[in-house]
């Protein structure tokens, strides 16, 4: 199927669907008109996270994206499957499934990771990679040292789900979380991301994500990528320190290729549709 028809196939309003592959059932949202975007979300975040900006662009693009594995109504991967390239062959297998070949693809935070991953394994031939706040890095120092045996003490735990589902019950706790973001989000917004975390399945899926998160091998495989990486930076972002995509383009500054979002946090796609779509439009254009 050529990038044209599946662009007239997806209508402007939202359409949600599920499709088994690469050992995960799929929840999907199509819109929009245009050549084909992937949007990919981050940790804890889910499809419903581009609500606003998949509405500016859908006159522009159209739109695929997906929960990724263990998120909201995705169900989980296969325990042999659970790592970054892991993640990125399911991934892969669902776009063979759909007959999608991006001529884009937008990842917000770790999404940015799979992203990246996608393209190095070869399944996104041709598409241009725009990472929205991208955590492509490990964390440094004592962060990165502890940080993945203890997420993997989590993840093993069965308990720790439900404990942090039943924290999420409280509005000013899930309130604290995405203030710690940089991010404003109206109440609407955190109250989908308090949904969230109150289902104990997600929660797992989240720990499992980030028990199985190897950024190390990533880095080192970066200059492989062969094309342009834009990496949009939100400066008020309070997750992934906007130093690490400065970081990034000075080792690599014919790749990649920095974009400022001022005044905005790590959720800037959900605080700021607008301002984020006026951004990527240029970016986006075939």
């Amino acid at each position: 199927m050529s990038q044209a028809a599946i662009g007239r196939a997806h209508p402007s309003a939202p359409h949600e669907e599920r499709i088994e592959a690469g050992g995960v059932h799929w929840q999907l949202r199509r819109q929009g008109h245009g050549p084909p975007v992937l949007l990919l979300h981050g940790t804890g975040a889910s499809l419903h996270s581009w609500q606003g900006l998949a509405a500016e662009l859908q006159h522009h693009c159209s739109l695929l994206s997906v929960d990724l594995p263990g998120h909201a109504r995705s169900g989980p991967l296969p325990v042999r499957q659970r790592s970054l390239p892991g993640m990125a062959q399911a991934l892969g297998e669902l776009l063979q499934a759909v007959q999608a070949r991006p001529h884009a693809v937008i990842g917000h935070s770790a999404g940015a990771a799979v992203m990246v991953q996608l393209a190095l394994d070869g399944h996104l031939p041709g598409a241009r990679l725009i990472g929205l706040n991208a955590a492509l890095l490990p964390f440094e120092g004592w962060a990165g040292f502890l940080f993945p045996p203890l997420a993997r003490l989590m993840a093993l735990n069965p308990v720790v789900p439900w404990l942090a589902a039943w924290r999420a019950q409280d509005p000013a706790a899930v309130r604290r979380l995405i203030a710690a973001t940089g991010s404003r989000l109206a109440d609407d917004e955190v109250a989908h991301y308090a949904a969230l975390l109150r289902q104990p399945s997600h929660v797992a899926g989240v720990l499992s994500m980030m028990a199985s998160w190897d950024l190390n091998a990533l880095q080192a495989a970066l200059p492989r990528l062969q094309r342009p990486l834009h990496l949009l930076v939100a400066t008020r972002d309070g997750t992934v320190p906007p130093a690490q995509a400065e970081r990034l383009a000075a080792r690599w500054p014919q790749g990649v290729h920095l974009h400022r979002l001022p005044g905005l946090g790590h959720l800037a796609h959900e605080e700021a549709p607008a301002r984020v779509a006026a951004a990527l439009v240029p970016l986006l254009a075939p």
